[in-house]
């Protein structure tokens, strides 16, 4: 499906986040980090409600991480979804997607545990897929202390996506731990600068040199950059990964990259639902006066409640 125009919800949502541009590097980008925090706790003040929210620390490689436990309404247990935040690996956190995790705690009655992971430049490729490991490791071993009954499914969006994806692939080639779901929403996976929504579409939430500069920022080198635990479309074979649901933005220049991946995954044999919306842009889903972000992750919820018997 495609549309003629942005949605008039999302262009004005995408307008308004287009005057802070995203730094390439340097002293702007250490104070958009520490402007971003602060901005989000107070777009956060009236949140929408859970049944509680947790502070954790999750042992890592390179010492403890950061995260936020949602817990649903209702009594415990419930299924857990390790949740990784966007930003091009380089930007996000716990409050910028604190809004997105709390609907998805609500429309999956499950707990999600949001996750953060070093970033690049300072820590390319593979400090955040061994952080994200890490975190999905813990979280299975963890089922008391979460509350959970011990079914887990992966989740991000953007280059959490992208995180989601390869912990999924490291779980099924590690033989564990057990991911029933994984859910990539507009993931940062099969990105060419060929591709028609590249050239259709930079300059739409993100620029050609945004993508440009986040890619060389985490993967550093091509050599890094084929490897399949850096982007997961190059796996050779993905047919022992968890069920996916993929979604992609049809004004996002990483549309076509993520369309590919669930193809990848058809074509290997996994369960897949895609779904495209058209008349979206990237980070849609994060867009809180957006309405067509609320149908998008009550469809992702209701995946995850499926897939999880929450």
């Amino acid at each position: 499906m495609s549309a003629d125009q942005i949605d008039p919800q999302a262009k004005r949502a995408a307008t308004r986040q287009s005057r802070i541009p995203l730094p390439h590097g340097g002293y702007k980008l250490k104070l958009l980090r520490l402007l971003t925090d602060p901005l989000s706790r107070l777009q956060n003040l009236n949140p929408p409600s859970v049944g509680a929210t947790e502070s954790v620390a999750i042992p890592g490689p390179a010492g403890d991480l950061d995260a936020r436990l949602y817990r649903p309404a209702g009594d415990p247990p419930y299924p857990t979804v390790v949740f990784f935040h966007g930003g091009g690996f380089v930007l996000g956190s716990v409050e910028t997607h604190d809004w997105l995790c709390r609907h998805l705690t609500r429309e999956s009655e499950c707990a999600v545990l949001s996750v953060e992971y070093r970033l690049a430049p300072e820590h390319p490729f593979p400090a955040a897929v061994e952080d994200a490991y890490a975190a999905v490791e813990w979280a299975a071993e963890s089922t008391a202390a979460l509350g959970g009954t011990g079914d887990i499914a992966v989740a991000g969006d953007s280059a959490g996506g992208n995180l989601a994806a390869v912990t999924a692939l490291m779980a099924a080639e590690r033989d564990g731990p057990a991911i029933e779901r994984q859910v990539l929403l507009y993931p940062g996976i099969g990105v060419d600068p060929e591709q028609e929504s590249v050239s259709e579409h930079a300059g739409v939430v993100l620029s050609r040199e945004d993508i440009e500069w986040f890619s060389a920022a985490y993967y550093r080198s091509e050599i890094h950059r084929r490897n399949p635990y850096a982007d997961p479309i190059n796996a050779g074979d993905l047919s022992g990964v968890a069920p996916a649901t993929v979604v992609t933005a049809g004004f996002d220049p990483l549309r076509d990259g993520g369309r590919a991946y669930a193809e990848r995954l058809v074509a290997d044999g996994v369960a897949t639902r895609y779904e495209n919306y058209p008349a979206m842009v990237h980070g849609f889903m994060t867009m809180r006066d957006v309405d067509r972000a609320r149908d998008a992750i009550a469809d992702v919820g209701a995946d995850l409640a499926d897939a999880l018997d929450a």
